[in-house]
């Protein structure tokens, strides 16, 4: 059943019908208000009558002034804000079948038939039940004479999409629940702030993180900390940890670490299921090692806070995905739930997940951890079996920054670094990049250097763009610089080699990969700096800014920042847009001044277009808006490049290293011939990318037919797909929306593999 919960609902005509929907949010977790501003104005947008249900399920008994008519303004400005502004509380109503009757009464006088619910496992059950006995119900208020036959006969079926809402990450069947993103953001600004004092003092610190029956944020956290040790519920250590976690921790203090970092899930238990907390750790530690140890517990801090860049597209892709769900659904159709897989919304069988949530724990209960973090999902092992190697302690491996600096790019050397000299290798660091390489700046680099890299900005081994001397227009540094060198090899049997690229730009526009570490970082920070020039104009009405973006000519970052930052439009090169657009968005500008939402804000990607510039834009939109609304101008410049890398670009950044390591291994293995390294097939020299949800190698040569390398850009870009949701957020009324890739029912089970014998005939 549900525990906090808040809800909307909205009516919709469609195909001569009516279709009527309501969310529902339970615990508070940021980024749920891009959901809610995402159905509700995509419903609008298809015709809907939307509706705010105050207070969870208790506002839905309830009925009354519980229920308020919901506006395209009333939406407004709420892509910043925490928690949830429709309010949340805790009913026992609900659980009764009394109150069930009451809230069916209330969707029926309403017209309501379609229910898109927010919330954990707890609130879809109880939606599901509701679904389930909605004849029932019906039968039950029509006997008592509360509803008419035509009335019962009017909403005779009940459909139900879900979006899971949690910090906790503890929902089966999707890589990211709405919060979660957010919630390491507070923990890895606490991490930050705390390991600088711990290195002063060389202190040990143990920080515990929420996670009663789920250990993902303490997971990816000791991931992007670079932590000694992590404790997590659904992976118990092994009998006698105290003497192996004191081993570890005196072998980093050998290396020359000058503090430990212990991770620990509030609900961390040993092999027996007994609670593992903070003071015990603490207590050994200081006792037992005699180190300086300080214990912190986080708490509710984690679920609060200003969302981040990814939880507000999260929120917003899933709120969309959500309404075209509910408006095909039929009587026939299962409830849903909307999850993310890769960068792919996909629609999954609503109990089928709640099932496989609920076998997890029975997994750890029964003591099958291995099962249970299998059941998990592949996001949440590969994060495992990374940190398992990365946490353990020939062949010369050399790393070098190419191009540009970004965050993100010190967590994958540091990755790098460590599973080579976990393998055997020598690791080499060239420094300066190419131009580096070309003057001899090699030199070894060992465990201890690189302990605290995963959480700074930029790039320690320093990068120069030597490559543009090579060609002017390459589509990114790294990319390119492979290329030159397979195309060397020709020449230099030196360079017959395994090489592998990894993407790392705040452009995210490397051929062969969906993300590129250094992106997420950089749209953060265009997003909260939006925030703040939106916040500037609290006090002063009828303004409009125009804010360049970095990117070159890949329209990424402006995009995706868009939609974090409830953009009215977005000026990208790989769309191309003509005088006549310019009017059309000022018009539109001009008549959204006559609503009480009195603030406008343009992005344009630095090249989007030769002749209309940022300037061009700025005195455009001002001679054009004269009397209705004014405008600032903001470029936003290297900034975009710098700050301390997101647990995103972190974890990211770490997998991508190790892997990359792991794969040069076999390679190595593979090539080794007579005494000597020989790798002259196009499979020895790859880009290692993220596609869809998984990290795959392609070989640099197969990616030219798909890099526009006067543009510096792929010729396939998936983000291309979410510009229409931006408009339609926008408000514009005609939009051409692909529905060809619709998301189709997924069934979670093929998801995480087969179930075990035990388990199976729980999910029929």
């Amino acid at each position: 059943m549900c525990s906090l919960v808040t809800q909307h609902n909205f009516k919709t005509t469609c195909a001569g019908g009516t279709v009527s929907v309501m969310f529902k949010q339970p615990f508070c977790a940021t980024g749920m208000n891009a959901a809610v501003r995402a159905t509700v104005r995509m419903g609008i947008y298809t015709g809907a009558k939307v509706y705010f249900v105050h207070e969870g399920y208790q506002g839905l008994v309830d009925g009354g002034d519980n229920i308020k008519l919901a506006t395209w303004e009333s939406v407004s400005m709420m892509l910043h804000l925490g928690g949830t502004v429709i309010g949340s509380a805790r009913c026992m109503d609900f659980k009764e079948k009394w109150g069930r009757l009451k809230a069916a009464c209330n969707l029926v006088k309403l017209g309501i038939t379609n229910l898109c619910v927010i919330g954990g496992d707890g609130s879809l059950t109880g939606a599901n039940q509701f679904r389930t006995e909605w004849s029932e119900l019906l039968a039950d208020l029509t006997k008592e004479g509360k509803i008419s036959a035509e009335e019962a006969k009017r909403s005779s079926h009940l459909n139900i999409v879900g979006m899971v809402g949690s910090i906790d990450n503890d929902f089966c069947g999707t890589d990211m629940t709405i919060g979660t993103d957010s919630a390491l953001h507070r923990i890895i600004e606490v991490v930050d702030s705390i390991t600088t004092t711990a290195q002063s003092h060389q202190r040990t610190f143990i920080l515990e993180v929420m996670g009663r029956h789920c250990g993902y944020l303490a997971l990816v956290t000791a991931l992007a900390c670079g932590a000694d040790w992590v404790f997590i519920p659904e992976m118990p250590p092994e009998e006698n940890w105290e003497e192996h976690l004191c081993k570890r921790l005196i072998a980093q203090r050998g290396r020359g670490s000058r503090l430990n970092v212990i991770i620990l899930a509030e609900g961390a238990q040993d092999r027996n299921q007994k609670p593992i907390t903070c003071d015990q750790v603490k207590n050994l530690v200081s006792k037992k090692l005699g180190f300086d140890t300080r214990s912190t517990i986080l708490g509710h801090v984690q679920r609060g806070g200003t969302p981040s860049a990814f939880d507000r597209i999260l929120g917003s892709r899933m709120g969309v995905e959500a309404v075209m769900a509910l408006l095909e659904a039929t009587p026939e159709t299962p409830a849903c739930v909307v999850s993310l897989s890769g960068n792919m919304a996909i629609r999954l069988p609503l109990m089928e997940c709640v099932q496989v949530t609920k076998d997890v724990t029975v997994a750890m209960t029964e003591g099958r951890f291995e099962d249970a973090v299998k059941l998990r999902g592949k996001s949440f092992q590969n994060n495992w079996d990374t940190y398992k190697m990365l946490a353990h302690s020939n062949i010369n491996i050399a790393i070098i920054n190419v191009g540009a600096p970004c965050a993100g790019m010190n967590a994958a050397v540091r990755a790098a670094v460590r599973v080579g000299i976990i393998q055997g290798h020598q690791m080499l660091a060239v420094h300066d990049g190419f131009d580096g390489l070309a003057n001899g700046q090699i030199e070894p680099i060992i465990w201890a250097q690189v302990g605290g890299w995963t959480g700074k900005g930029g790039s320690n081994l320093g990068t120069k763009s030597l490559i543009q001397m090579l060609m002017p227009l390459s589509p990114c540094q790294a990319y390119l610089g492979g290329l030159e060198l397979v195309t060397a090899r020709e020449m230099y049997e030196e360079l017959c080699i395994p090489m592998v690229v990894i993407p790392a730009t705040v452009s995210n526009n490397v051929p062969g990969s969906d993300f590129s570490i250094g992106a997420d970082t950089a749209l953060n920070t265009i997003t909260m700096t939006c925030d703040r020039i939106k916040q500037s104009a609290a006090g002063t009405k009828r303004r409009v800014f125009i804010i360049e973006t970095m990117g070159g000519y890949c329209g990424y970052l402006a995009t995706m920042a868009g939609l974090s930052s409830g953009a009215d439009d977005a000026y990208i090169y790989e769309e191309p847009f003509h005088i006549r657009d310019l009017e059309l968005n000022v018009e539109h500008l001009i008549e959204k001044m006559k609503t009480s939402v009195k603030r406008g804000l343009i992005l344009r990607n630095s090249n989007a277009n030769e002749n209309y510039t940022t300037q061009f834009l700025y005195n455009l939109y001002s001679e054009e808006g004269k009397g209705t609304f004014d405008c600032r101008m903001n470029v936003l410049g290297h900034m975009q490049q710098g700050g301390t890398p997101t647990p995103f670009d972190r974890n990211f950044g770490t997998k991508m290293g190790s892997k990359s390591v792991l794969w040069l291994t076999d390679k190595l293995k593979e090539c080794y011939r007579h005494g000597r390294i020989f790798a002259n097939m196009p499979d020895s020299a790859c880009v290692l990318g993220m596609k869809k949800r998984s990290l795959v190698f392609q070989p640099l040569a197969s990616l030219k037919d798909d890099t526009d390398f006067e543009h510096r850009i792929p010729k396939t870009e998936w983000w291309l797909r979410l510009r229409p949701i931006l408009k339609i957020l926008a408000k514009y009324d005609t939009v051409e929306m692909d529905t060809s890739e619709v998301a189709a029912m997924e069934h979670v089970i093929k998801k995480t593999g087969s179930l075990p014998a035990s388990q199976k005939s729980c999910t029929k």
